[in-house]
């Protein structure tokens, strides 16, 4: 299924609100005048507000991306799209892509 690709400018929240960046970019592919990203680099998530252990299992630190486009690479690796699915350590909770470029769609 066709989807937007995510650019290093797009708005990633883990489940809890805290704001997720990208830790490696991709620039040798631009949209929207910046570098999209690949799904083999890890994101960091900050200002996570799930508690720590004892009350809860957080906060979130890292996420993996585990789903990307199915036809579209850059330097070997597929490129994320807005549906491409990830999961956050230690919680285990998936990250929700919020905002994104809206001119360059791939499968």
């Amino acid at each position: 299924m066709p989807g937007f690709i995510i650019h290093v400018g797009a708005s990633v929240l883990c489940a809890h609100a805290g704001q997720a960046q990208a830790t490696m970019p991709n620039p040798r592919v631009t949209v929207s005048g910046q570098p999209t990203v690949a799904i083999s680099g890890p994101w960091l998530i900050a200002g996570c507000v799930l508690p720590p252990p004892i009350a809860a299992n957080g906060p979130c630190v890292s996420a993996q991306f585990v789903t990307a486009a199915t036809r579209v690479t850059s330097n070997g690796q597929p490129l994320l799209l807005f549906d491409s699915q990830a999961i956050c350590v230690p919680t285990g909770t998936p990250l929700l892509i919020v905002a994104s470029q809206t001119r360059v769609t791939a499968m």
